[in-house]
């Protein structure tokens, strides 16, 4: 349950406080700035205001709404219940849309576009005027583009999540999206079930409009938001469908008046500070995979560079506490009803920063302190008896993956974590999906899938890291098998699976040069991902065949195959990073 809070007098406004602005605010330039706000005033009253309510702060809502978008089905209810708590605060509440992005409905990939969203997110800050900015979004991409977004435009802003969806119940069996979507998918590739009984699967695995109900990338990415000290204190839980949902609502509305009149600046919040309670808070979580991308990015944004060694440092001393799929067994609104974000923090004070600041003007500390005490749950676990002793998610490197590789270990087989295979190879999707379920497939289940062509500049890095078990295998009764491609995976996914391997096939890394029947090492326990072929052997291999990273004549896809950075640099365009670093993060402390 969420609570009304108010900002503390002892984190008011900064010295630097930026008086409101308002309409004034980003003229458009004719020369004259007398007749450009004059102009705009007569426009803006044509839409029925008084001067009275242009006076006020304005706070803009960026509105990700889309018949596209059933992550987003909410939008509606929830930009009303912005607008009311803007208004009740003192606030001229200005909705405007932007791209919004669903994962089942962007092709290529929803992440070959999240960096066009972010630039339509900073663009439409910056071109229109506004005090602070209240950031709505929730499916898998568009939190972090988002985030990205106002990150570059500076201004005060706030997140507001979408919130999950309800859980659906098949047969007795209570399910949702999309980790058993995947699992029921497998029983009918396993001849498991029927067509018709897939069929009555698909039908109940999403019982509500919002985001997927377990910890995938979008339950990642909001704790995570709230993490950063990005939401409202308990914004990252509620169910879309919920009144918890539409308060946390009404109460970013009316925090987003308080952050621009204290000048409450996103570069007080998105501080080193608070990336690494973020990185906690992912490894606690046993989270997507994605997350460390996203993460990446939103950082980079800010200046700052992810040091994956030392994430996975991080890893080794942070246990997965919360018991939900996939790596545990609950949904997200079990996590609601266990307190949400506020019982994992509590657990994991020890090792947060708590002096981090937040959107409320208090720290992450003093928010802790102000949802209460604890009660009795079996959600998210204490340090002394985790679900998984480390880190969900562990950093890999070798000389398959020069720049890194990981996995999510919380989610894998640990008979498989430490195992030498062959490798059987596919050249891209296309070849994985012609030969996957040929009967005549050389494969067993002791080999390592190999998926080349699929990271940033290869295929847009689609979540296509989660290759099918061989038809033929998957008959026979084989649940996982080792898997290795340089793109990713949804956060609702299990198994064995190496992904990000970086630098990616399609400009030459060293998966590139992987042939059917090379053996492969993987030790999970030693961070290793090793290709068993001599260096003379690889560099012959690199002569015989020249690899030409891909090209597009126009358009967005030019830009972003010219632009796109590598898995370890956050996915996002060289050209929207800023020109003076930060710092690196989290930071060493060998």
């Amino acid at each position: 349950m969420t609570k009304e809070i108010s900002s503390s007098p002892d984190h008011a406004a900064s010295p630097a406080v930026k008086p409101i602005q308002g309409m004034s605010k980003g003229l458009t330039n004719y020369g004259d700035k007398g007749f450009s706000l004059f102009l705009r005033k007569a426009f803006i009253k044509g839409a029925g205001y008084t001067d009275g309510a242009l006076a006020r702060p304005v706070i803009g809502i960026a509105n990700t709404g889309s018949a596209y978008n059933p992550c987003h089905g909410n939008m509606p209810q929830l930009i009303e219940a912005v607008k009311r708590g803007i208004m009740l605060a003192g606030g001229l509440p200005m909705d405007f849309p932007t791209i919004s992005l669903h994962e089942s409905f962007s092709q290529p990939t929803s992440m070959y576009l999240r960096n066009l969203m972010s630039m339509d997110t900073e663009e439409m800050i910056r071109a229109q005027p506004m005090d602070a900015v209240v950031l709505i979004g929730g499916c898998d991409k568009t939190v972090p583009a988002q985030l990205m977004g106002a990150a570059s435009s500076g201004i005060p802003a706030i997140q507001l999540i979408t919130g999950s969806m309800l859980t659906g119940s098949h047969r007795g069996e209570r399910v949702g999206a999309c980790t058993d979507c995947r699992r029921y998918w497998g029983k009918f590739r396993a001849q498991e079930v029927d067509a018709a009984e897939i069929e009555e699967v698909n039908a109940q695995l999403v019982a509500s409009v919002g985001t997927c109900s377990v910890m995938g990338t979008a339950s990642t990415m909001a704790c995570l938001a709230e993490a950063l000290g990005m939401t409202v204190a308990g914004g990252a839980s509620p169910p879309a469908v919920t009144a918890d949902r539409m308060r946390v609502a009404e109460e970013t509305g009316a925090q987003a008046v308080r952050m621009a009149r204290q000048g409450l600046g996103i570069d007080q919040i998105l501080t080193a500070k608070a990336f690494e309670n973020a990185m906690r808070v992912l490894l606690a979580i046993g989270g997507s995979t994605n997350g460390i991308i996203h993460l990446t990015a939103i950082a980079g944004r800010m200046g700052f560079a992810v040091d994956l060694p030392a994430l996975d440092r991080m890893g080794r001393e942070t246990p997965v506490l919360l018991n939900l799929k996939p790596s545990g067994e609950h949904y997200m609104e079990d996590f609601h009803h266990a307190g949400g974000m506020a019982t994992l923090l509590r657990e994991l004070k020890p090792l947060l920063h708590l002096d981090a600041m937040t959107v409320s003007g208090r720290t992450l500390g003093e928010e802790i302190e102000a949802a209460g005490p604890g009660f009795a749950q079996d959600v998210v676990r204490p340090m002394s008896r985790p679900i998984y002793p480390q880190g969900g998610i562990a950093v890999l490197s070798g000389n398959l993956a020069p720049e890194g590789a990981i996995i999510k270990q919380s989610a894998a087989d640990p008979q498989l974590m430490e195992h030498v295979g062959r490798a059987v190879v596919f050249e891209n999707s296309a070849d994985l999906a012609n030969r996957i379920d040929d009967p005549d497939l050389d494969v067993t289940a002791d080999d390592i899938l190999v998926l080349k062509n699929i990271g940033p500049k290869g295929a847009a890095m689609p979540e296509a890291g989660y290759l099918p078990i061989p038809l033929k295998l998957a008959r026979a009764g084989v649940k996982d098998m080792v898997r290795i491609s340089d793109g990713r995976m949804s956060g609702t996914a299990f198994g064995t699976i190496v992904l990000h391997v970086t630098p990616e096939a399609a400009i030459g890394g060293p998966l590139a040069w992987v042939q059917n029947g090379d053996q492969i090492r993987l030790s999970v326990k030693n961070r290793e991902l090793t290709l068993l072929v001599s260096d003379a052997e690889l560099q012959q291999r690199r002569a015989a065949q020249n690899v030409t990273p891909p090209s597009a004549e126009r358009g967005y896809r030019k830009l972003y195959l010219q632009s796109v950075l590598q898995a370890d640099k956050g996915v996002d365009f060289d050209f929207l990073m800023p020109a003076s670093p930060s710092g690196v993060v989290p930071k060493n402390k060998d």
